[in-house]
């Protein structure tokens, strides 16, 4: 589930995010930052069903999450499809987050 969470997070805050690039740096309406900010209110909301003790331990693992579905968001919002780097990146991210996660404690 806590992937679930995770994924669906990123891509909230994901949106969220940009929305204001799109607004400051991409001559959109003012009225943009309407939906990112709820985008940012469901990515807080979202994050905090991830089932961890600790809030620092959950970003932690988040990033490498965050990390991968930005790549995801600038292959098909974007259309800009990663390249091998940018795949190795992520998934040297995700074995971290995979370890912060799921290691025994």
């Amino acid at each position: 589930m806590s992937l679930l969470f995770y994924s669906a997070a990123a891509l909230a805050e994901i949106a969220g995010c940009f929305a204001f690039w799109v607004w400051l740096r991409g001559d959109k309406p003012v009225w943009w930052i309407v939906p990112g900010v709820l985008a940012l209110v469901i990515f807080a909301s979202l994050l905090t069903r991830v089932d961890v003790a600790f809030a620092g331990r959950a970003y932690a693992a988040y990033g490498g999450i965050y990390i991968a579905m930005s790549l995801v968001w600038l292959w098909l919002v974007e259309g800009m499809r990663p390249d091998r780097w940018d795949m190795v990146g992520a998934a040297m991210c995700v074995a971290g987050a995979m370890v912060i996660l799921f290691a025994p404690r």
